[in-house]
């Protein structure tokens, strides 16, 4: 088991899906974790009960990963309180489908600004908080659909393909502080946000996949948590995939 029992996490996004499965990831671990998300009342009724599940520190807080002064405040009230942070994953996002011709300007501007801006300014805000102490890991939720490119999905896959590259950009600059940015890359994962394909695309996906079947929440999480520990020490700047092979 990796032990996180010395560290301070943040989860954006951390109410559902791959951002609960994460806390609940990295609270087993014995990490504290500040759990976000856009309702205050489902975020503190999620982190009381991953905190009874574990025995762990675990706290909700509202946040808009759109609104660049509640992410830099947040993060440096969660810093300032705890006295370091060692661990921030930037996952809250949005996925909306539309074919190229029906793309509307508002899931464009939906898709760009939580998917990227919001990525961004939780990891520069993590990246101010960090520097301090020369040390902390950075996480961001990526795609293979940013990499392979898929039918429907124009814009939320240059969304993702704009999250890898803040990823590897901010790597290189970070490096030198001590703090390591990486990223996952899920494949079809069984979440909320993917069960609106229905089930007859959702089979298809799995038997695309080499490994047979589509990808858990719990699955994803566990390459996170190794990221976000010191087991992933030398480890920076990649895009790890979790996506059962579908990508090749």
């Amino acid at each position: 088991m990796i032990d996180l029992s010395s560290k301070v996490a943040v989860v954006t996004g951390g109410t559902r899906g791959i951002g609960l499965a994460t806390v609940r990831a990295l609270a087993e671990a014995g990490a504290s974790v500040v759990l976000t998300g856009r309702d205050e009342a489902v975020a503190k009724e999620k982190a009381a009960a991953v905190a009874a599940e574990f025995d762990a520190d675990v706290s909700g807080l509202a946040l808009d990963v759109t609104d660049s002064k509640a992410v830099a405040g947040l993060i440096r009230g969660v810093a300032k309180e705890r006295g370091r942070l060692d661990v921030v994953v930037a996952n809250a996002g949005v996925l909306e489908d539309a074919l190229i011709g029906m793309i509307r300007d508002d899931l464009v501007d939906r898709m760009l600004t939580t998917n990227v801006a919001g990525t961004i300014y939780t990891v520069q805000a993590a990246a101010r908080a960090m520097m301090k102490h020369k040390t902390g890991a950075i996480v961001v939720l990526a795609s293979i659909v940013g990499e392979k490119g898929s039918a429907g999905q124009t814009a939320y896959a240059a969304s993702k393909a704009a999250v890898g590259n803040i990823a590897r950009s901010t790597a290189k600059e970070l490096g030198r502080y001590g703090i390591r940015v990486n990223g996952v890359a899920p494949g079809v994962i069984e979440t909320s946000m993917t069960s609106h394909l229905g089930e007859e695309v959702l089979d298809k996906r799995a038997a695309d996949t080499p490994l047979g079947r589509l990808g858990k929440a719990d699955e994803v999480a566990r390459v996170i948590r190794f990221l976000a520990s010191d087991d992933a020490s030398f480890v920076t700047g990649q895009i790890v995939g979790v996506d059962g092979g579908l990508v090749l």
